[in-house]
Formats: structure tokens, C-alpha cells, sequence
């Protein structure tokens, strides 16, 4: 006879299923602590001891370490300092290419005297600007005025 409580029960249906186990899981043997354990003392300070003859191999070390960052910190900002340099040089010499004289950071533009002699037409220098002698030559000089190759301007002059 079945039991009063069974019927009644929401799993009543579930208690005649057959369980099967898989074989891949397994229930874990029961630990067993060792005889001879025992438990930590009320105060656990006197584990905490730090070996002072570790303290000079240490600070060597350090002082060691923070000396070589120092010393690549004051290359790196040497040699950034000596990149603006001369990117500020270039910058500098290629003003001075365009206006001589110029200092970006100078005074008003004060003109100075060319100090290489000037040039002047000889007798058996044609008019087209070719070159006289095979040594001696026209440079060509880009000019503001007269602009680049190819550009046609068309000048009218009115009366």
C-alpha cells in the first residue's frame, strides 16, 4: 500500500524514474587532513620577520636603477632639445633664403650690404642668357615676379 504522504507529494510521478549516472562524472575522494596539523597561533607576528641583510643589496639596486633612468631621461631630452634646435635652424636658414637678415624673433628687418661683388654684362655675353664660357654660367633664380615655368601672363600696358 502506498503511503498518504507519497500521493500527495508534487514528485509522486518522478519517484519511479530510473536515474542513470554518467560515467565521465565521479563524486571527489573525501579529504583527510594530516595528523600532525595545527591550527594557527592567536598572533601571527612572529612569522613576519624581514631579513635586514637584504637592506644594502637593495638600495644598491635601486639607486642603481634610479641613476640609469635619470641618465636616459637627460639623453632623451637632449636630443629632443637638439631635434627643435634644428628644426628651428632650417626654419631660420629658410627665411633667410627669402628675406636676408630676417631673425623671427629680432628687431625690425635692418638691410645689410651684399658682401660679394656685383655682377655686370661683359662685352661677349649674349643677350638670351646663355653661357659665355663652359665654366661660367646663368643660375636660374626663382623669382616672386616672374613666376614658375609655363605660367602665361598677359600684361597690358595702357597709355
Amino acid at each position: 500500500m502506498m503511503n498518504m504522504r507519497e500521493d500527495k507529494s508534487p514528485y509522486a510521478a518522478a519517484t519511479h524514474v530510473p536515474l542513470i549516472k554518467s560515467p565521465s562524472l565521479r563524486v571527489p575522494p573525501r579529504v583527510e587532513l594530516p595528523e600532525d596539523i595545527h591550527p594557527l597561533p592567536d598572533s601571527v607576528t612572529p612569522y613576519f620577520v624581514y631579513p635586514f641583510t637584504l637592506e644594502p643589496h637593495v638600495l644598491t639596486l635601486e639607486s642603481s636603477r634610479r641613476s640609469t633612468i635619470s641618465a636616459h631621461q637627460a639623453r632623451r631630452d637632449a636630443y629632443l632639445r637638439s631635434r627643435e634646435n634644428e628644426k628651428e635652424q632650417r626654419k631660420r636658414e629658410a627665411l633667410r633664403k627669402i628675406a636676408p637678415g630676417f631673425e623671427p624673433r629680432g628687431s625690425v628687418l635692418i638691410p645689410t650690404r651684399a658682401t660679394s661683388a656685383p655682377l655686370s654684362i661683359t662685352p661677349d655675353a649674349s643677350l638670351d642668357g646663355s653661357p659665355s664660357n663652359a665654366g661660367e654660367g646663368h643660375r636660374h633664380t626663382k623669382s616672386v615676379i616672374m613666376g614658375r615655368p609655363g605660367d602665361i601672363r598677359e600684361e597690358r600696358i595702357w597709355a
